[in-house]
C-alpha cells in the first residue's frame, strides 16, 4: 500500500501528544509519516514531538512561525506531505492499532477519495465515555451538508482519487474540505467498525455546541454559498443530528 501522511496540528498538548503519537506507532500499518505542525505552543510540546523523532524518524516535527489556527497548521502538514493517502488525527486524540490497516484496505476496496470509521469518546483520564458512535456506509454532498457523521480523527482522504486537497481557514476547516471534495461529485464511504478515540476535553476548539452551530451556518452562507432558504433547511437537520449525537454519547 502507498503511505500514509497523517495530518497532526498541535497547541499546549505535553501532557496527551507522546500518547498519541505512540498510537500511531503500534500501528498495525507502519508505511507511514506523522506531520505535526506545533502551532506556537509555550509549553513543551515541540520538544516533546522533536525528541521522539529524533527516535523514530517518521515523526516529523513542523514549526509554525506564528500562531494561527489548526486549520493553517493542517495546511502546513499537508504542505509537507509525500503520500498519496492523507489520515487526519488531532494531537490530543488517539487510533486502536488496526485503525490504518483497516482503513486502508476499506478505501482500496472502494475506491473511496474520502473514508470514515466509527469511534468512541474517552475522557482526559482515557476512561471510555458513552457507546459507539457509529457511521452511514456511504455520504454525498448533499447528505453531508445535513450531517456530523465525519469525525477528524476517522478521516482518511486518497488523493489520487480525490484531487487537490487545500484546508480553509474557517471555523470547522475539517467539514469546509469533506464538502470540498464531495461537491465535485465523489461519495464518502463509512466503515462502521470502532477504531478510533476521541477525547473529550473542556478546553478543544470544538467543545462548545453553540460556537460549533455558528461554524456551521457561516460554512453554508460564506463558503458553500448557500441560499438562505437550501441554508436554513440544512442546518435544520444538521442540528437535529449534532442533537442526537450528543445525546447518544
Amino acid at each position: 500500500m502507498p503511505l500514509v501522511s497523517i495530518i497532526t496540528p498541535s497547541w499546549n498538548v505535553e501532557g496527551l501528544i507522546e500518547e498519541t503519537i505512540r498510537s500511531v506507532q503500534d500501528q498495525t500499518f507502519a508505511d507511514w509519516e506523522l506531520l505535526i505542525a506545533d502551532d506556537c505552543s509555550t509549553d513543551k510540546t515541540p520538544e516533546i514531538i522533536a525528541a521522539i523523532g529524533e527516535r523514530d524518524p517518521r515523526v516529523k516535527l513542523i514549526r509554525q512561525a506564528k500562531n494561527g489556527g489548526p486549520a493553517l497548521a493542517r495546511q502546513a502538514s499537508i504542505d509537507a506531505a509525500q503520500g498519496r493517502y492523507l489520515a487526519f488525527l488531532d494531537s490530543d486524540d488517539l487510533w486502536l492499532p488496526g485503525k490504518l490497516e483497516r482503513q486502508l484496505a476499506f478505501a482500496h476496496e472502494k475506491r473511496a477519495a474520502l473514508s470514515y470509521t466509527a469511534f468512541r469518546r474517552i475522557d482526559e483520564g482515557n476512561t471510555v465515555v458513552g457507546r459507539l458512535i457509529p457511521v452511514p456506509a456511504s455520504l454525498t454532498y448533499e447528505q453531508l451538508l445535513k450531517n456530523t457523521a465525519i469525525a477528524t480523527l476517522t478521516a482518511m482522504v486518497d488523493r489520487e482519487i480525490a484531487g487537490p486537497i487545500a484546508m480553509k481557514n474557517e471555523g470547522y476547516d475539517d467539514f469546509c474540505l469533506w464538502l470540498s471534495i464531495l461537491e465535485r461529485g465523489h461519495i464518502a464511504f463509512g466503515l462502521n467498525e470502532d477504531l478510533a478515540r476521541y477525547r473529550v476535553r473542556g478546553s478543544s476548539v470544538s467543545s462548545r455546541p453553540m460556537r460549533s452551530a455558528k461554524w456551521v451556518w457561516q460554512i453554508y452562507r460564506n463558503v458553500e454559498q448557500l441560499s438562505l432558504i437550501r441554508s436554513a433547511w440544512c442546518f435544520a437537520h444538521w442540528g437535529a443530528q449534532a442533537w442526537l449525537k450528543r445525546r447518544e454519547f
